[in-house]
Order: structure tokens, then sequence, then C-alpha cells
């Protein structure tokens, strides 16, 4: 389907939406929109102006309580857990055309509610969206179990089972995909979920559930509770009746999960927390522009506010000099703008409160004695909203902080090696190992390396290589589990093993 919008009409329409009450803001339990229990609702606000475009009710524990029970009820009722795998299928895939028919609403919420660039949320997040959700409805009958290889007197089977009631925290960065991530294989393998987005990006996850009940989802499968991290999070994880806990964000948050698990009913959990994406240039690399244009693409896509942001640049000596001029170059081509122009390719950090992490990271740097060469301040401080250029540091460290440490924001730490040695030492130097980039026009180089730098994710050539077809997660502190490709139905299932004896 073709459109022919322009930033005028995304301006109005999404004007019309704020004015008409056509932002979500209920929580989503059994199948309907509702009231906090308590009443309490909270701002969302637009971080591209700093205003507040909408009340949303703010979940808490007892609706946790409603909301895993409702999950509950519908998994033991079976309407969904023992449909038939191709009669999922149709609602999964159904649910993706219809997040694609209303593709402009999500991301024009998306954006009003992160302050990413709406060209991104429509060419990347609501296609790439939808896109998960259809090659998980694609993979509900195309899933076999197994038969063991027992002798003539017995006979076993190895199946696959839904774990029951799901819990999914997710993340504001991405927050149409990193849900979609979560439900397209817990959907698919049968269970019911309650989704809590983040308190700063609630409503692409409210509206979701809505086109889930009208893609034929059985009422009480899919619940969304919005609210803070420290009540409805915490409920979620110390629930005694969430079978399995899935979530995206901080490993700070991330242990609490653990041991919320440990504290209650030991329920699995799986977490993808973050990284400190090292991104080494060789000097033998092939197409050192290409290079420099994804080093500066992938810190600064997104505002940098991408868990593997290739926030560490990790230069050869020989070439580092030309190299980072060739990445200032790409820089200033992305300066932040109006969230709401498909001009802009940077947009506004999420909340003032991360803002000021930001910037308080760029002045760690500067004080540990790194060398700004670009950015370092906020800016458009007319708009209201909350946005910092971008900033490449050099003559970093890497005991420095801001090259330990997840800053989630458009900061790049550069860094220089002598050797293949040196290199894979500076890349494994961190706490994280979610992804890592290499560049070289060597193939046994990039082999050998490939094997020795610890990441769940390796991009040879490339930055954020991949597709559905391709496990996600990470190493290290980085979590556990993958999300995306089979694989991920792993997290959503138990394998139960039958014997029969046929004596």
């Amino acid at each position: 389907m073709t459109h022919s919008r322009t930033t005028a009409s995304l301006k109005a329409r999404a004007e019309e939406m704020t004015q008409s009450g056509g932002i979500p803001g209920k929580l989503f339990i059994d199948g309907k929109s509702v009231d906090a229990a308590s009443g309490k609702l909270f701002d969302c606000i637009n971080p591209g102006t700093g205003q507040v475009i909408a009340q949303i009710a703010e979940g808490d524990a007892e609706d946790v309580n409603r909301a895993v029970s409702a999950a509950r009820r519908a998994f033991e009722k079976g309407q969904w857990s023992n449909m038939a795998p191709k009669d999922r299928k149709k609602v999964l895939i159904r649910l993706a055309d219809l997040m694609e028919k209303h593709a402009e609403e999500l991301a024009i919420l998306e954006t009003l509610d992160v302050g990413k660039p709406i060209g991104d949320s429509l060419a990347v997040d609501v296609p790439s969206s939808a896109n998960c959700m259809r090659w998980y409805g694609e993979a509900c009958d195309k899933i076999y179990d197994e038969v063991a290889p027992s002798g003539p007197n017995a006979f076993g089977t190895i199946t696959r089972e839904a774990i029951g009631v799901v819990a999914a925290v997710v993340p504001w960065n991405f927050p149409l995909l990193m849900a979609c991530w979560k439900l397209g294989p817990a959907l698919a393998a049968g269970n019911s979920v309650v989704l809590k987005p983040a308190e700063q990006s609630p409503l692409t996850a409210l509206r979701i559930a809505e086109l889930a009940m009208e893609a034929g989802l059985p009422e009480g499968v899919l619940n969304v509770v919005s609210g803070f991290g420290p009540t409805a999070g915490q409920a979620l994880g110390m629930h005694m009746d969430v079978d399995c806990l899935v979530f995206t964000g901080s490993g700070e948050v991330g242990k609490l999960f653990l041991q919320y698990s440990g504290k209650s009913n030991m329920k699995r959990v799986w977490l993808e927390c973050g990284g400190k994406t090292p991104n080494v240039v060789f000097d033998d690399c092939h197409d050192l522009k290409k290079a420099a244009e994804h080093a500066a693409i992938g810190i600064f896509y997104n505002q940098g506010e991408v868990c593997t942001a290739a926030s560490r640049l990790i230069v050869q000596d020989t070439i580092k000099d030309q190299f980072v001029e060739e990445v200032l170059k790409v820089a200033e081509t992305m300066q932040p703008g109006d969230p709401m122009d498909l001009d802009t390719t940077m947009g506004a950090l999420v909340e003032e409160k991360h803002m000021e992490r930001v910037l308080s990271y760029i002045q760690a740097g500067k004080d540990e004695g790194a060398t700004v060469r670009c950015g370092g301040e906020r800016v458009l401080l007319n708009q209201g909203g909350y946005y910092v250029a971008p900033t490449v540091f050099d003559g970093v460290k890497n005991s420095m902080r801001i090259a330990q440490e997840e800053i989630f924001g458009p900061v790049l730490s550069t860094i220089t090696f002598k050797d293949a040695e040196e290199a894979v030492a500076i890349a494994n130097d961190s706490i994280f190992g979610l992804a890592a980039c290499l560049w070289t026009g060597d193939v046994n180089k990039a082999i050998k390396l490939s094997r020795r730098i610890r990441a769940g994710n390796m991009w040879v050539n490339c930055w954020d290589g991949g597709d559905m077809t391709m496990p996600f997660g990470g190493f290290k502190q980085s979590g556990n589990g993958r999300d995306k490709s089979l694989h991920a139905l792993d997290k959503y299932t138990e394998i139960k093993a039958t014997w029969i004896d046929l004596t």
C-alpha cells in the first residue's frame, strides 16, 4: 500500500489524535480497556516538545493481579492454548495485516511517545514489528515435535508445550518492536501474556492490544498494564502465578527480576540487558567510507538509544585520524530536528531525566581527559524538547567510564589499537557482550577474530546485520536467551519427554 505522506499531513493527524482523544490511555485487561484500580493517572510527555499529550492509567499490583488472573483463565480455558497451530497462525497474520493497515497511526503514536524521527517509525519500527508478528504467525504450524529413537518395546516422544502465563517487560527505545519480539513467539507457542510497557512509552502497546482483539485473539490472552517499574514491574516479577518473565532493559533492573524469581516461584527469567558494542576497524578494510558511515549511523541512529549502539569505535592507529574525520563528516549530516518532520534523521531523547544522564556522561568524558571532536551539548532549547548533539570523543582509553558504561545516547568513544591482539583485548574488555562489529578485507582474519570476540551478535563489514531468521541476544551481563528466529520459542515452551512402555 502506498501513501502520499507529507510532514504537514503527519503533523495534522498527530494534532487531531491528541485533541480528539485518539491516544489510548487505559489499561487493557481481559479484552477490555479499563481504568487502573486506584484511579491514578500519569503524564505522557512528548519528548520533542516537552508537552503533556495524554493521561495514562497507572497500573499497580492490584491491576497486575487482575491481568495475571485473566491470562491464567484464558490459558486454562484453552481457546488459544489448545487452538490448532494453523488457526493461531491466521490470527497472528491478521494482526500483522492490521498493524500495516494502521501503520501511520502506530508510527505517530511511537514518535509522539519517544521522540524518534517519524520517518524511522514509518520505515523501520512499524514494518519490522508487523513483519515479526507475521513471521511467528507463519512459524506456528511449521514446528515439529520429535520421536525418540527407542527400541521396539517403547515409544518415546519429545514435545513442546506452552509455558503458561508470560510477563513481558519491554523498554522505551523501540517500544512496539520489542513488544512484538516478545509477543510473536509467546503467542505463537500458545501462551497468554501480560505486557508491561515502559512508563515512558505505553501508547503503541495499548493500541496493539486493541488490534489483537480485532484480529481474533481471545479475551484475556493479551493484557497490557501500563505503570512504573517499582510497582507494576515488581508485582509481575514477584507474582506466584507468572510462569515466565522476559525483559529488555538495564542490567540493574534485570538483576532485580532474577532476585524476584528466587524470592517467589522460580519463574523462568530471560533477559536482554544492553551492551557496549565494539566497532573494530582495521586498516585493510576495503571500503573505509562505508565503514565511517556505519560507525556514525551505528551510534547516532535512534539518538543512540539502541542496545547494540556501536558506542566504542576501535580503530587501527595507521588510519585513525583520517577515519575519524570521515565519521565527523557523517555526524554533521545527522543533527537533531523535529521528530515529526520527515526530513529529520535524529530526534529527541526520551525524557528530561535521561537527557541529563547523557549530558553527565559527556561531562565525565571531558573530566577524564578525552577530547570532544564534535557535539557535547544540549541543542534546540527553543523547541522545549530533549535534544543532544551527536558527540564524538577522541583519545579515549577503554578504562574510562564513557567506554565502559552504557550511555544510551549519541556519544561515541574513539579508541586506538596497534594490532589484532590488542583489538580483541579491547573489544572483550567489557562486562557486556551483546554485539560487535569487525571491518576487514581479510576473510581469514574476519572468521578467526569473530570467534574470539565474546558477543552474541557478530557483524562483519556492517552494523546491525541480520533478519528475523537470526537469533538475537548476548553473552556475559548482556543477558541470556534469544529473541528472533525459532530459537526464541525455547523461552516460551517447556520440553516434555513421554515414554510409553509397549511390552
